[in-house]
C-alpha cells in the first residue's frame, strides 16, 4: 500500500551540515538533536558494500583505522526525512543499518520511530540490501515495512531465504516499482527509479531521482562506466539540484593484482574529466559517494581529495544534510 496524504510545500531551503563522529557509538557522541530543516536528505554512510575498514585489509588505508587515525565509515545509505509528518524513508538497507537508524534519531525529533516508513533498494549486492535481515524476528521484529524493489529484486527477495521469511512473517511488505515511473510518497515527495548498467547477478540495478516541491536529487551509488548507460549523465545532472554519484574507485590500479575490468565503475578521475568543462554551477551539484576502502577520498587530508575540491566537486560525507 502506497502511503499518501496531503502535505503542503514549504519555501525553498537549502542547508548542508557535516558532522564528524569519532566513535562507532553515535549515542555517546551526539547528545542532542541536531537542528535541521523540515524536510531533508541525510547521508548515513558513504562507503562501498564492505565498508571501512574492510575485512582482511592490512594495508595502510585500513591501518589508519586500527591505529585510531581514522574513524569507522558506514556503508552508503540515505535517509529522506520529513519532520512535519514524522516519516522517513531509507535508500539502501546496509549491514550498518542498526547504527544508521540510531543516527537518524539525532537528526529528527524524539518522537520519530526507529521503524522507517519505507525502504528503497537499488540492487542485490551485499551493501545495499542485506541489512534487511536485521528487521526479522531475531532482531528488530519490524511490522510490514514497505520495501520498494524492481521486478527481479522483488522476485529474488520473495523466493529466497532468509529474505522470504521476512515476507512470510510480515516484517516487510514488498512493493514493486518500475523504471522511469514516479512513485508518490506524500503530497510533496516522489521517487523515480532509473535503470543503470551494472553486474546484475540477482537483480536489476537502479539509481533514484528524489523529488520534492523545491528540489530534485539524483542518487546513483553503483553503475558500470558512464558510456554504457543509455542516458547521458551530464544531461541527468542538468535536470537536478544535487547529484550523489558513484565514486567507488579514485583511479585505475587501486587494487594491485586484481583486474579492475571485472568490477567496472566510473573512476573518479574519469568522471572529473567528463565533467571538467561544465560550468561551476553544474559542478557544484556533484557529490561523489560509495567509496571503496582503498579510495583516498575517504581521507580528508589526502592530496586526491584536495585536488577534487579544487576542481569544484564535493565528497558526500557521512552526516551531510541536504535541505529539501
Amino acid at each position: 500500500m502506497i502511503i499518501s496524504f496531503k502535505h503542503f510545500c514549504v519555501h525553498p531551503f537549502f542547508i548542508f551540515v557535516n558532522v564528524i563522529i569519532t566513535s562507532t557509538s553515535f549515542a555517546q557522541n551526539i547528545k542532542t538533536t541536531i537542528n535541521t530543516p523540515a524536510t531533508f536528505l541525510l547521508v548515513l554512510g558513504n562507503t562501498q558494500d564492505a565498508g571501512y575498514p574492510q575485512i582482511g585489509c592490512t594495508n595502510d588505508c585500513c591501518k589508519a583505522y586500527w591505529q585510531h587515525q581514522q574513524s569507522k565509515k558506514l556503508i552508503t545509505s540515505l535517509a529522506l526525512i520529513d519532520k512535519t509528518t514524522n516519516q522517513y524513508w531509507l535508500f539502501e538497507a546496509t549491514p550498518d543499518i542498526a547504527e544508521q537508524l540510531q543516527l537518524v534519531q539525532h537528526y529528527t525529533t524524539k518522537s520519530t520511530a526507529f521503524q522507517p516508513t519505507g525502504i528503497f533498494i537499488s540492487h542485490a549486492h551485499i551493501g545495499h540490501y542485506t541489512g534487511l535481515m536485521q528487521l526479522g524476528r531475531e532482531a528488530f521484529g519490524a511490522k510490514n515495512i514497505p520495501v520498494f524493489a524492481m521486478p527481479r529484486l522483488h522476485q529474488y527477495l520473495q523466493n529466497n531465504g532468509p529474505w522470504s521469511q521476512l515476507v512470510s512473517l510480515n516484517n516487510i511488505h514488498l512493493q514493486s516499482i518500475q523504471a522511469d515511473e514516479s512513485l508518490t510518497l506524500n503530497g510533496s515527495m516522489s521517487v523515480t527509479p532509473l535503470l543503470v548498467p551494472h553486474r546484475d547477478e540477482y537483480s536489476e540495478t537502479v539509481g533514484f531521482v528524489i523529488t520534492t516541491c523545491n528540489k530534485k536529487v539524483l542518487f546513483i551509488p553503483d553503475i558500470d562506466k558512464w558510456e554504457k548507460w543509455n542516458k547521458s549523465i551530464v544531461a541527468e545532472i542538468a535536470k537536478v539540484d544535487i547529484a550523489l554519484i558513484d565514486g567507488t574507485f579514485y583511479a585505475n590500479g587501486e587494487l594491485p593484482g586484481r583486474d579492475m575490468k571485472e568490477i567496472p565503475h566510473p573512476f573518479v578521475v574519469e568522471s572529473m574529466a567528463l565533467f571538467g568543462s561544465l560550468p561551476q554551477k553544474e559542478k557544484d551539484k556533484i557529490y561523489f559517494i560509495h567509496f571503496n576502502h582503498t579510495n583516498p577520498l575517504l581521507n580528508p587530508k589526502s592530496k586526491q581529495q584536495q585536488n577534487l575540491l579544487q576542481k569544484g566537486f564535493k565528497v558526500a560525507n557521512q552526516g551531510l544534510v541536504i535541505g529539501l
